[in-house]
Parts: C-alpha cells; structure tokens; sequence
C-alpha cells in the first residue's frame, strides 16, 4: 500500500506512521485524514503490529488544517470537514485498540495538536511547542480540543491556551500534565521507539481495556466506575494474555504476551 501524504513503516511489531509534508510543517490535508485512516485499518487487520508510532517528519509535528490547499476551505461549512474526516480519527485514536504513542518534534498547533494529544502517551522534544491556534483566525479549538484540554490541565489553563493561542513550550506542557514526557531533541526518535516498542510486547489486549476504562472514568461516578472496572477486569482475568502473566511471574521469567 503506497501513500501519498505519510510514510508507513513496520519493525519488530511496531507500525510508524509520520506525517509526510515538511514543506507545509505536515499541515492536515483530507487526504492526509483518510491515509491516517487507512494507515490505522492495515495495523488493525494485522496481529503481529502491536503499537502505532505517529510522528512528523522535517522540523515540525503538524500545523494544523492546511487553509491553502487540499485542507479546510476557508470558505466552506467548517462542520463538514469536522463531521466527515476530524472527528472520526479523534475517535479512531482514542478508541483505538493499539497502544498510540505520539512523538511531537517542533511545532503541534491547532488540529495537529489535538491530534497529538488525542494519543496514548505523547513524547516531546525540548524544543517542541503546543499551540491552540484556532482563536487566530477567529475559530473555537475542534478535533478533540474543548474535551481533552479542561481534563488535562484543567480549566483554567485551559482557558488560557484556547484564548490567548499562545504556544506553551514542552517542557511546561510536561510540567501541567498535557503530555507524558519531554526529552532532549536529539532523544526524541530513540525515546518515543523504546516506548512503542515496551508497549508492542506488552499486555495489549490489557492495554485496549484501559483505554476503556480511563474513556469511562470521564463521566462517570465512582460507583458507576467501580462497576466499569469489574466488567473490564473479568473480561481482563479471561485473556490468554492474565494466564501467562501470572505463570511468568510465578516463574520468575519475562512474560510472553501475545495480545490475546
């Protein structure tokens, strides 16, 4: 399968996905959205890929809807495109039953940062930068952002981010609990490619339940939760993935998880 907008690449059960138009800072274009989309559906048909690397290449992550080409029209209904192609890959990555890591090198603004944060575990570089961009333009944050920004950071950082469109360098946005970690930028490739790779031969399936169980917790209450958490831990305790857990560490071996 050939791209035209990113580059797809496979090793040692981990997929990479980058966005692929450094001219444009990766700027989202609708191709772009439905590669992603198909990107995603070949790791989904494939068991031996057991986690998704996304990255940019060149010197930024993503500047968000590209307004000057195959992207937004600026003249257009701005729902369209949201309903169509922005909000099922929010969804698509947030459901996604892969663990996503996310490695934000240079600038990840307007969509291209929701994008990022819409992901499992984001790594940054020092050098990196978030920026709710869309006030700039007269635009509310979308793809996620008006959700995922108040239960990051809480609303009054929040608010900040959304209405002043300032960019808030990595090593803050570690420090608020935006993202996961920042590291030096010469690390961030060797970081983010240790991470998936832990993650491709862990618990998978596991991790697919959390993913659940953390989307739950949203909006619900604690009794609420407590019972999402027994329904999930049953579903857990009858996985092939549980019985060699328990067998490894009797053991006192590495397991050998299998994603079943």
């Amino acid at each position: 399968m050939s791209f035209q907008t990113i580059l797809f690449a496979c090793t040692d059960g981990v997929a990479t996905i980058t966005l692929n138009r450094p001219e444009r800072l990766n700027a989202l274009t609708n191709t772009m959205f439905r590669e992603l989309g198909k990107a995603l559906d070949r790791v989904a048909a494939d068991p031996g890929l057991r986690a998704v690397l996304l990255t940019g290449a060149g010197r930024g992550f993503c500047a968000g809807a590209d307004l000057a080409g195959d992207g937004i029209d600026a003249d257009a209904d701005l729902d369209d495109a949201l309903v169509t192609l922005y909000n099922p890959t929010v969804l698509r990555l947030q459901t996604f039953e892969r663990p996503i890591v996310c490695a934000v090198n240079g600038v990840a603004a307007g969509a291209g940062c929701n994008l990022a944060l819409a992901c499992d575990i984001v790594v940054a570089g020092r050098a990196a930068s978030f920026m709710q961009a869309f006030a700039r333009i007269g635009l509310i944050p979308d793809a996620g952002g008006t959700f995922l920004l108040p239960r990051l950071v809480g609303r009054a950082r929040a608010m900040g981010l959304a209405m002043l469109a300032e960019g808030l360098p990595a090593e803050t946005a570690a420090e608020w609990g935006l993202i996961w970690r920042c590291v030096e930028d010469d690390a961030l490739m060797a970081e983010a490619g240790a991470l998936a790779a832990k993650l491709a031969k862990g618990p998978t399936r596991a991790y697919a339940l959390i993913k659940q169980a953390m989307a739950a917790s949203l909006d619900n209450g604690l009794e609420e939760q407590l019972g999402v958490e027994a329904r999930l831990q049953g579903e857990a305790g009858r996985s092939a993935d549980y019985a060699e857990g328990v067998a490894a560490f009797l053991e006192k071996r590495p397991a050998r998880f299998q994603g079943r």
